[in-house]
């Protein structure tokens, strides 16, 4: 990757809807150089993908945490299969921390939320224990 791929990244990060001509006269380049460097990106990976942000208050989830879950050694991969399987799990990483995994969690209300900790996460095959953080104020850069 040189300074103009990540030049596409970064806009692209920005407007993911950016149309190749935008994205071509914003990074001074052609729009068939900025074809082909799109192109190439996504064969090697490092776009994987173009997609939506949401406000997900505006979507009515009103309610998050960050959960952290100790795991049975060896068992992360089992457990991470289910996890993101789980309804109103965002995000889950794999940390060296004291505890294994952080899972972002939304919700509609703590309702919702305490279900999906107290009786899907803590129900996962290979979670010995969790731990909840509620969120109450969140920004995006």
């Amino acid at each position: 990757m040189d300074d103009t791929d990540r030049a596409i990244v970064a806009a692209l990060r920005v407007d993911g809807r950016m149309s190749v001509r935008a994205l071509a006269e914003q990074v001074h380049i052609s729009r068939a150089n900025a074809y082909a460097r799109l192109e190439r990106l996504q064969r090697d990976g490092v776009i994987t993908g173009f997609t939506v942000r949401v406000d997900p208050v505006r979507l009515g989830l009103m309610t998050s945490a960050y959960v952290s879950v100790s795991i049975e050694q060896g068992s992360w991969r089992e457990v991470l299969a289910v996890l993101e399987q789980l309804p109103g799990v965002e995000k889950v990483a794999l940390v060296g921390a004291e505890f294994d995994m952080l899972v972002e969690v939304r919700a509609h209300d703590n309702h919702e939320l305490r279900d999906v900790v107290l009786e899907q996460i803590q129900a996962v095959p290979g979670v010995r224990a969790t731990r909840t953080w509620l969120v109450f104020d969140e920004w995006s850069t």
